[in-house]
């Protein structure tokens, strides 16, 4: 019953997203070594977002004494999961719906920073696969998908700090 109160404060959402953030990185990087999977330029994107997160739920968690400073830290958050929401929407959108439509969506800028991103850390962000495939599914669901219900349920982790009175 501890646990369930500590975790529901706003440093225990901080430091659930954060390390929820960091898992899932990692989930991804043994996901894509064991089963060989190919990850694309969305991918990457949300990988870098579910760093962010985790530095931004470290600093977060730091600053979670003072309320202004810990409203300002959910705001960024909240931000940053938004992000990861609309690119994981995206991306499961390119995968139902648009077959072989490319990743770029017009928008070479973010595809040539994650290039950038994979020659100076491969394991971590070179991208080779396809964002309109989907590649593996966990209970019929693609990781895309699997990463739109975590950046919103980090969304809504965060709304609860904003909303949460003193």
């Amino acid at each position: 019953m501890d646990f369930l109160r500590l975790l529901f404060t706003p440093r225990g959402l901080f430091a659930a997203t954060g390390l929820a953030a960091l898992g899932l990185v990692a989930g991804g990087v043994v996901l894509a070594q064991t089963l060989n999977l190919a990850a694309c330029p969305l991918c990457i994107l949300q990988r870098m977002l579910y760093l962010l997160l985790a530095l931004e739920a470290a600093a977060a968690w730091k600053l979670a004494g003072s309320p202004p400073a810990r409203r300002a830290a959910a705001l960024v958050m909240l931000a940053t999961t938004l992000a990861g929401v609309w690119i994981a929407a995206y991306q499961t959108w390119l995968q139902r719906f648009a077959k072989g439509v490319s990743c770029t969506a017009d928008q070479p800028w973010w595809e040539a920073f994650v290039n950038w991103a994979g020659s100076q850390w491969p394991l971590l962000f070179e991208a080779s696969g396809l964002c309109s495939e989907a590649g593996w599914k966990f209970i019929g669901l693609s990781i895309a998908e699997w990463s739109l219900i975590a950046f919103t349920s980090m969304s809504i982790a965060m709304l609860m700090v904003l909303l949460r009175r003193n």
